[in-house]
């Protein structure tokens, strides 16, 4: 089981626990939307933060999104990196039905997600650079036609898509969930296989 010295922020038990069973590390829950009414809570995950960051995983919805811009308007910017889930249609085992957006959450996702999603930032990986990270900016997503053009939301939609992240992030969250989360052999297949669909 990989060790993470980063504290890890989820929004219920149920999360905490399925990250639990893949890593050794600190878990703490926002209490789902509770997080908005406590502010001392917010003001131990800043602390918190203050030292080393905090990584930030929380369902692909409409809700897990909310959560999560609360947590980039509490924590600093540089001290805060978002692992995000990919839309997978189902319902987690414990629930009699779906969530509202009929999509997994964290506690949904499978082990091996989750140990590929946070293997990069495990004690012993964070010791070196990944030798193929990537440094995408938006003038990059310009001239590949993800941005500021007709049919960029669509593609970048369909490139979310491609690459297991959640299609309602913005433009801005996309380029750093893929700097931060995809290799850039992954990424260039994404590309390729986006190609293929537009020529279709």
């Amino acid at each position: 089981m990989m060790k993470i010295s980063r504290p890890i922020i989820v929004e219920g038990k149920y999360d905490r626990l399925k990250i639990l069973s893949v890593a050794k590390a600190k878990v703490i829950t926002t209490d789902g939307f509770g997080i908005f009414s406590k502010s001392e809570k917010a003001e131990f995950l800043r602390k918190l933060a203050e030292k080393n960051g905090v990584i930030v995983i929380t369902d692909s919805d409409g809700a897990g999104l909310v959560i999560r811009n609360h947590l980039k308007n509490v924590i600093a910017s540089d001290k805060i990196t978002h692992i995000y889930t990919p839309e997978i249609a189902g319902k987690e085992k414990r629930k009699k039905t779906p969530s509202k957006a009929g999509l997994l959450g964290v506690e949904g996702m499978s082990r091996e997600w989750l140990e590929k999603a946070l293997a990069p930032f495990a004690d012993d990986a964070e010791k070196t650079k990944k030798e193929d990270e990537l440094s995408l900016t938006k003038a990059d997503f310009y001239e590949l036609g993800l941005s500021g053009g007709a049919g960029s939301e669509q593609k970048r939609r369909s490139l979310a898509r491609l690459l297991g992240l959640p299609s309602i992030i913005s433009c801005s969250s996309l380029i750093y969930a893929i700097n931060t989360l995809v290799s850039r052999d992954e990424f260039l297949k994404a590309l390729d296989s986006l190609s293929k669909e537009d020529a279709e």
